[in-house]
Parts: C-alpha cells; structure tokens; sequence
C-alpha cells in the first residue's frame, strides 16, 4: 500500500512587526533629523583638507560676507535666545516686547546694528530671511557688538562654541577685528568653517 504524503502548507511570514519597526525608525529620524540652515547671503569658504566636523549641538556661527559684514546666528534654543536677547537689551538700553522675542526666536541670523534690530524683527519671516543687511553686525575699533553677541551668549550658557564661516575673498582686516576682539574676551576656542578638498597623493 502506498504511503500517504502529508500535504504541504506555504510557509506564512508575518510582516506586521517589521513594517512597525521600519515605520517607527523612519518617523524618529524624521523628527530628530536638523536641517542646515541656508546662509543669508552667499559665501564660499576656503578649502582644506580638514575632515573634522563641527558639533551639532550649541553652536554660535559667525558669517563674514565678501565684502566684509558680518552676520551672527545664535544657538537654536528657544529660550536661551529669548535670555540672550534681554542681556544684549539691558547692554544697548533697548527693551523688547513678547512679540519681538517671539520673532528672534525665529530668526536665521542677525545682521543689523542694535538700533536697527527692533524694525528687522517686525518684518514678515519671509522679508527676514531675503533681506540682505546693507552694514552687516558692526565690528571695529570703536563699535564692538559683534563680540557682544558672543559674549552675552557666553553669559546665558558657557558651553556654546563658536565657527567663523568668511568667504574666501574676504580682506583680512575685517576677520582680523572679529579675532582681536574675541582675543579681549578671552575665547580663543573657535572653529573655521572650509570647503573639503581631495587629499593630495601620498
């Protein structure tokens, strides 16, 4: 008598639990994932071979434009900015209002002298980020608030750290009074943003 084969059943994956864990991954790093900020006007840093990365976290980033301005992003932090803005206020005799605070917490960069920025914050965001600072942050001899901004964001939390992003046809004496001034407030820790280039053959 012939022997009965048992029948074959298809082999059934459940996939629910991976679909879960794949959907789950894809959404964290969705919400955790920080997006570069585009630069306020456009600058191409030297190159350099330096494979060095800048910290994501607590970052103050100075930009020097071709022609010399300087603009200034503070730390995105919320209320460490709105803190930052009442020191440079209490510093310059200017007083903000919730709605002013609100907008610099918002804001890409800082490119006005202190007795322009109350009329910068009252732009639309969009007018914000296309506008285009005709003096930049001042920064010489006489007019220092560029080094302020550092240093009251200094004031308000200790750890932050610092990168200096110039074009490449910058004039020296520009960022020479942005380092001679950091060297007054004794922060002489900061990185220089550059462009990666190829190693040269070893």
């Amino acid at each position: 008598m012939a022997r009965v084969k048992p029948k074959r059943h298809g082999v059934i994956t459940d996939m629910t639990a991976m679909c879960d864990v794949a959907f789950l991954l894809l959404t964290f790093f969705i919400l955790t994932t920080q997006f570069k900020k585009p630069d306020v006007e456009q600058i191409k840093p030297p190159s350099s071979i330096s494979e060095k990365l800048l910290p994501d976290a607590s970052l103050m980033t100075i930009n020097a434009t071709p022609d010399g301005k300087f603009y200034f992003q503070p730390v995105d932090n919320a209320r460490e900015r709105s803190e930052l803005l009442d020191k440079m206020g209490e510093k310059y005799g200017i007083a903000f209002d919730n709605n002013q605070k609100v907008a610099f917490q918002r804001v890409q960069a800082i490119g006005v002298p202190m007795n322009q920025l109350k009329s910068y914050l009252a732009l639309p965001e969009d007018e914000q980020k296309n506008f285009k600072s005709p003096t930049g942050i001042p920064m010489d001899s006489v007019n220092r608030q560029l080094v302020d901004w550092v240093q009251q964001s200094l004031s308000v939390n200790p750890d932050y750290k610092l990168a200096i992003k110039g074009d490449v046809t910058t004039e020296y004496p520009k960022v020479k009074s942005l380092f001679e001034g950091l060297r007054d407030i004794k922060f002489l820790n900061f990185w220089l943003i550059t462009s990666q280039e190829g190693k040269p053959n070893e």
